[in-house]
């Protein structure tokens, strides 16, 4: 199952770059990113999210798209065969990988 959910987040990394100008990705990178990203969300994301909730609170919760959008920077330093041109291409690409991964796990849980 676990194997499954990497192929489905690694399918998700490709289509959100594919969307998205100012991402590229390669077979493996994609297959490698959604591994670090996975590891990213579950040790440094719950982190983050703590010392920035004050902030999150202020903006109703909208904080936390910057702090996807500097995580998936933080990965495309760590991974490589994936880049990220700047800030604003990250913020799209967390918005599309979270559309197009809620998708897959509509149709899985369908299924």
């Amino acid at each position: 199952m676990l194997f499954f959910h990497w192929i489905i987040a690694a399918i998700a990394i490709g289509i959100a770059a594919y969307i998205i100008p100012g991402v590229t990705v390669t077979l493996v990178g994609a297959l490698v990113l959604a591994v670090v990203l996975g590891i990213i969300n579950l040790f440094i994301r719950p982190v983050i999210l703590l010392l920035t909730l004050p902030i999150s609170i202020v903006t109703l919760g909208l904080f936390s798209l910057v702090i996807n959008a500097l995580l998936i920077m933080l990965a495309s330093l760590i991974v490589p065969g994936f880049s990220v041109s700047g800030f604003w291409s990250a913020l799209l690409f967390a918005i599309v990988l979270f559309l197009v991964n809620a998708f897959f796990h509509a149709i899985e849980k369908n299924a």
